[in-house]
């Protein structure tokens, strides 16, 4: 069996945690692994291959640096847009069979919380056979309620350990979907997966060829880069936008629904994530340095100052470094409008946050202002910044900790605490740490334009342009 875990998506109705370039699916939100460690580990023990992840190019260094601190080699294949699932799948499965394999593929998504892993496992388990014999299986999650966030599946007759899939239903209304969990028929509909490769592959040509042509076409030139693989982009791009369930499921004959019951949730919003967190006396859940006084059933969560509420009830509060949100619990589904609004309005926070993730280290803007801007730079113990320069600011590099290694146009220069070097606007420079721990410096900006696009690279050793 080959994992495979579908790592796209954007997560905006968890601003402001959640960034288009930092998404929750890589964010420690239910423990102190990340989402998508959380995923990997809790099925890890059911295959001995190296996992497949499917995820954008922005978001690369991130998953190959999440599985590296899990000691795990994973496969992660690029995709240069998103297509939706049911392309996905299809790259993932002509992986899979193009070494004249025909694994089952389990197929998952990085942002799911299953409080009870073991029974997932179970599960799993159960529909092997399910799978192996060629039924398309999919996991229903059993009501807990009448939830209008969720596509519902109605089961049919039994099947083995699960029911032949009657129906795919919409998000119903609540009156609509009251009567689903009423009659015991309906399942929440999971978007997980367990099938032969090749079965996923048939049922596909038979109803999409057009999407398996695409794909198909996209694999045949493929351009390894490090940890990374990277399809045809030209061929990919043709490729309909659909998902596996109006693609595939919807219409073969061949897909079965097994029960779970094993605390899954979705977290597609801070309620959904306050019902996943334990709660206080006064059924509040919170994170980092709060206070709380006469406040219930709130979820409040501090990153990087002290959060205090007073007298409230119901409502949802999450600070980071450079926004704070505050809303009613009820309407937190609404966060996506604040989203759109700073995409519209051209404003950085909807995508990045003040603290940057890179392959080498991070940054965090301190401050900035009219031609000049603060950052602290974390380089990690081996890691090197490009060969670059820029035609329009100057930089002054102080160590706070650890060694730096500084290329400054024909110099090479090793500084260590509290010593600085001045970069002029055209100087062609690079950042090492050649030591065994971080290293921590202040970059000083100062020129007419400050902007992360002016860098003219001359090597890296990620492969960037």
């Amino acid at each position: 069996m080959k994992i495979v875990i579908m790592a796209g998506g954007s997560g905006s109705r968890l601003w402001p945690l959640s960034r288009s370039l930092y998404p929750k699916q890589f964010l420690p939100l239910a423990g102190k692994n990340t989402m998508l460690q959380e995923t990997y580990n809790r099925v890890a023990s059911l295959s001995g291959e190296s996992p497949m992840i499917i995820c954008n190019e922005e978001h690369r260094f991130i998953v190959a640096e999440q599985m590296r601190a899990l000691n795990t080699k994973a496969n992660i294949l690029l995709e240069p847009v998103g297509r939706n699932t049911a392309p996905a799948i299809a790259l993932a499965a002509l992986q899979a069979i193009s070494s004249d394999q025909d694994p089952l593929l389990l197929v998952l998504a990085a942002d799911h919380v299953i409080a009870n892993p073991q029974g997932f496992q179970a599960q799993i388990n159960k529909a092997k056979s399910l799978a192996e014999a060629g039924s398309l299986v999919t996991f229903g999650i059993v009501a807990t309620g009448p939830e209008t966030g969720y596509g519902y599946i109605r089961r049919g007759a039994e099947q083995g350990d699960g029911f032949a899939v009657a129906e795919f239903v919409e998000k119903p209304n609540l009156e609509t979907a009251q009567t689903y969990v009423d009659s015991g028929e309906y399942y929440w509909n999971s978007g997980m997966f367990l099938f032969k490769a090749s079965r996923y592959i048939e049922e596909l040509a038979k109803f999409r060829p057009d999407i398996l042509d695409a794909c198909t076409a996209s694999l045949e030139t493929l351009t390894p880069d490090m940890d990374f693989v990277r399809i045809y982009e030209a061929a990919f791009l043709k490729c309909p936008d659909e998902s596996i369930d109006y693609a595939v499921m919807e219409k073969t004959d061949s897909a079965v629904v097994v029960p779970l019951d094993a605390g899954w949730n979705d977290v597609g919003a801070w309620s959904s994530l306050w019902e996943v967190t334990d709660k206080d006396s006064n059924g509040n859940a919170v994170r980092g340095d709060t206070m709380l006084h006469n406040t219930h059933d709130s979820y409040v969560h501090s990153t990087s100052k002290l959060v205090a509420t007073v007298g409230v009830k119901d409502i949802v509060v999450v600070e980071t470094k450079d926004a704070v949100l505050v809303a009613a619990k009820d309407q937190v589904q609404d966060v996506k409008k604040i989203v759109e609004r700073l995409k519209a309005e051209g404003r950085s926070e909807y995508q990045l946050h003040r603290e940057v993730y890179r392959p080498w280290g991070k940054y965090d803007s301190i401050d900035n202002g009219e031609r000049y801007q603060v950052k602290r730079i974390t380089v990690k113990p081996g890691a090197k910044l490009s060969v670059q320069m820029h035609h329009h600011r100057a930089e002054h590099w102080i160590v706070v900790s650890g060694t730096a290694k500084v290329g400054r146009d024909d110099e090479v220069l090793m500084l260590t605490e509290n010593e600085s070097v001045y970069l002029p606007v055209g100087c062609k420079h690079y950042l090492e740490n050649p030591g065994k721990i971080a290293l921590e410096l202040i970059e000083v900006q100062s020129g007419s334009y400050l902007g992360e696009d002016d860098i003219v690279r001359f090597e890296d050793l990620y492969g960037r342009s």
